[in-house]
């Protein structure tokens, strides 16, 4: 059994690694209180935007020459945002760790946000939701989760056309010098490392460092149960969410499962009943999205016009019939994919990293990937029913893009 490695700095950051003996590689993963629901209010798409700004000069480097020190190294790196977090990860060869966390320090502390590299950030930021306009799918979900969950969890992290126009450098530059808030800091370090030599270098890098930090306001209520997009075109995007226990709860394990039975493989129900016996739509899947207090099972369905009632129809059908039965077979198969991603997990430092930093910030603690075994293998049909009968998915969030409506 794998040890997990833990320090907590004085000023409140945690450091949480896994070593992997068998790789000559290391993936860390920094998770900043900096996310599309902490940031202020005709901010959205602000976090996009630092995603990218912030990696156009930093320290003594300007943008080509941090580019360059960074390629110069190997580094795989990639800055994404969450709900919750601005994401900033890496994977490299381990004997580059040293000069590449002192990079990502420049970066993380010290960014230039020069004012004549806003503008091409921003561009980039309202290209990829135009984007969206050639990606219906992804468009139909981002709508449903910002009307399933609590504004301000649900607001997209791609931003939205207008906030995104009306930024200015100025106000984007104050967000981003807010970004690290050391207590709410998460670093997760995986693959082969010297830990206690991580510790004293992240100590001399980030200790002295504090900011104010950014927070969420309060919660207030989801948007609308069902929500319709216009648009011409041959075909209608479904997106449904109903909810389901957040991933701390004991009954993680039978959620996950039941969204297994759903939409693991191609023998799941929804595959099997909407798709192959009904051709009613071109494809139809689910999954489980969990924020820290809020979490719920999303379906997406695209569907022609003169289908879209019946396959909604049908989709709703096999979520509710869940509870009436699970068959042995049903079961082991969702054991074999949960494992599946288990060992995929297992043997990726970068997944492995960004599940130690998720574990801990949903859960509090970091799950041993033999725990996790254990409690997919404990997994009975029994347990399954029992939860989805006390559970019932009965209330759903549904959005639809496309010619026509549905009643729901």
């Amino acid at each position: 059994m794998k040890t997990l490695d833990s320090y907590r700095f004085k000023n409140g950051m945690i450091l949480l690694g896994e070593r992997m003996e068998q790789v000559h590689s290391v993936s860390f993963h920094f998770l900043l209180p900096a996310g599309a629901a902490l940031l202020p209010d005709g901010c959205c798409g602000a976090g996009e935007v630092i995603c990218d700004w912030l990696f156009r000069g930093a320290g003594n480097r300007g943008s080509r020459q941090l580019v360059e020190a960074l390629d110069g190294l190997g580094i795989h790196r990639n800055a994404s945002l969450s709900s919750h977090h601005l994401s900033l990860s890496a994977s490299l060869e381990a004997g580059n760790l040293s000069k590449t966390l002192a990079l990502f320090a420049d970066i993380i502390l010290r960014p230039q946000l020069a004012a004549d590299q806003f503008e091409p950030s921003r561009q980039l930021a309202l290209a990829d939701l135009a984007g969206l306009d050639d990606d219906p799918r992804q468009k139909t979900m981002i709508l449903l989760y910002e009307q399933f969950y609590p504004d301000p969890f649900g607001r997209p992290a791609v931003g939205k056309a207008d906030e995104l126009g009306a930024l200015t450098a100025e106000k984007t530059a104050a967000i981003a010098r807010s970004i690290f808030d050391p207590s709410r800091v998460i670093f997760s370090i995986c693959g082969r490392y010297d830990f206690d030599a991580v510790c004293k270098q992240m100590e001399v890098l980030f200790e002295s460092a504090a900011a104010q930090g950014l927070s969420a306001t309060a919660a207030v209520p989801r948007g609308q149960a069902y929500t319709h997009v216009q648009t011409d075109g041959a075909q209608v995007h479904i997106g449904l969410m109903t909810e389901a226990p957040p991933a701390s709860s004991p009954h993680f394990y039978e959620v996950a499962a039941a969204v297994s039975v759903l939409s693991g493989s191609m023998s799941s129900r929804l595959f099997t009943e909407v798709r192959e016996k009904r051709g009613l739509c071109y494809a139809v899947g689910a999954s489980y999205k969990a924020l820290r207090d809020f979490a719920g099972i999303s379906c997406y369905a695209g569907t022609t016009p003169d289908k879209v009632q019946e396959t909604v129809d049908v989709v709703l059908e096999q979520f509710r019939r869940l509870k009436d039965g699970i068959t042995e077979d049903e079961l082991q198969r969702a054991r074999v994919g949960l494992k599946t991603s288990l060992i995929m997990q297992s043997e990726s430092t970068s997944a492995r990293a960004a599940g130690i930093s998720s574990d801990y910030f949903l859960l509090g603690r970091v799950r041993e990937l033999d725990e996790i075994r254990e409690k997919i293998e404990a997994m009975n049909t029994n347990g399954i029913l029992a939860f989805l009968r006390g559970h019932p998915f009965e209330r759903f969030t549904t959005v639809t893009i496309g010619p026509r409506a549905i009643t729901v």
